[in-house]
């Protein structure tokens, strides 16, 4: 299967939240994977290779504008096009 589309290059930082400023919207027209420590995380809102962290949501707990609370985990951080 050829694939004659262009894809952007994935950026150090990016975030899933349109009010972020990290946020690209042209990434998110193509599936992304993210593995931390070698292991695929399908949960990441917001990612930064160069630090070498991910955010998570926490389960249920909200902040007081609506959103996920986010809990930041540490590693080795690879993203990709799926």
């Amino acid at each position: 299967m050829n694939d004659t589309t262009s894809k952007p290059e994935l950026p150090d930082r990016l975030s899933g939240n349109p009010r972020s400023p990290h946020h690209v919207e042209a990434i998110f027209e193509h599936n992304i994977g993210i593995r931390l420590n070698g292991k695929e995380r399908t949960d990441v809102e917001e990612y930064c290779i160069s630090e070498g962290w991910v955010k998570v949501p926490m389960h249920k707990a909200l902040d007081r504008r609506g959103q996920p609370l986010l809990m930041t985990k540490k590693g080795t951080v690879e993203a990709y096009y799926l």
